[in-house]
């Protein structure tokens, strides 16, 4: 495996240090871009000592080890806009870098069906050294990036993730081609929001297919804590699983986000109460984006 090269510009040691790890990969940027692109679950491939987690090579190729599409809409992107990103190197099932280091499904066992041999008796201390190992370097990579950036451009860097979904969930068709997840800070998705819906053939799911509130996730940490405005963006797999369709949405995505990037509200570090575990889950439509934190 490359190992990755260190960064120029201004850093500081932990960033350094978690840059070259083998569980990151970078993707070089203007450090004062004023947008950090992260992908999650970008690679479906294991460390050799876990071979292939016990699994058959059909299963690594699903959903269930990575978000198919991702990587390559996420490195187009920061290309495009000439800023950094970060992606994971290693599958969701080895560990997984969207889930709290507390999470009970950090290490899955069973995902969508399909029993997970390697990691049935993955026991406390084998789940530490994996978060040591391949969860940590990932998130410090990104928090140290995020600090630095935003010094580097004297404005609070904003974050957006890309993940895909699957077109069929449980026997139901998905309607959306991509949606926008977000927790209780509506500043950019709201901004994107209104950006995508100009397009009459897109249909933009708004906290769906999933509810961007999850106590411990990337942009939890990353966003909520920090105050940073952020998003992340869900793609419809079927739709990015070929090169030419991944880079076919990050043009869709570049002058929408570009629009929602510019807002001066994004540029600002504003706090707003987590609403995970509170089983509200309010859409953009509902809500008064022009005032944080007010529902319309």
């Amino acid at each position: 495996m490359t190992r990755l090269s260190r960064p120029h510009g201004p850093t500081n040691d932990l960033l350094r240090a978690d840059m070259i790890s083998d569980a990151v990969e970078y993707q070089e940027g203007r450090r004062d871009a004023g947008v950090l692109f992260l992908c999650d679950h970008a690679s479906n491939a294991l460390p050799a000592e876990y071979g292939s987690l016990g699994l058959p090579p059909a299963e690594l190729e699903r959903h269930i080890a990575f978000d198919i599409g991702a990587a390559d809409v996420t490195r187009a992107l920061a290309r495009r806009f000439n800023a950094p990103a970060l992606l994971t190197r290693y599958s969701r099932l080895l560990i997984d870098p969207n889930r709290g280091a507390d999470d009970p499904t950090l290490v899955m066992r069973l995902s969508d069906g399909a029993v997970i041999p390697g990691n049935r008796h993955a026991d406390a201390a084998e789940i530490a050294r994996r978060v040591e190992q391949y969860w940590r370097p990932y998130r410090n990579a990104a928090a140290a990036l995020v600090a630095d950036m935003t010094t580097a451009a004297d404005r609070p860097a904003a974050i957006v993730s890309l993940h895909s979904f699957t077109p069929v969930w449980r026997g139901n068709q998905r309607p959306w081609q991509i949606g926008l997840l977000w927790d209780s800070d509506p500043r950019l998705a709201g901004e994107l929001l209104r950006e995508l819906q100009r397009d009459p053939e897109l249909r933009v799911g708004d906290n769906e297919p999933y509810d961007g509130a999850l106590v411990g996730d990337t942009m939890y940490q990353l966003g909520t804590r920090q105050g940073h405005a952020h998003v992340l963006i869900e793609v419809r797999q079927d739709l990015i699983d070929t090169p030419a369709g991944a880079e076919a949405w990050a043009g869709k995505l570049t002058q929408p986000l570009a629009n929602a990037l510019a807002n001066d509200k994004i540029a600002s570090i504003e706090f707003f109460e987590s609403r995970a575990g509170t089983g509200r889950r309010p859409t953009l439509q509902t809500r008064d984006v022009s005032t944080p934190g007010r529902i319309a």
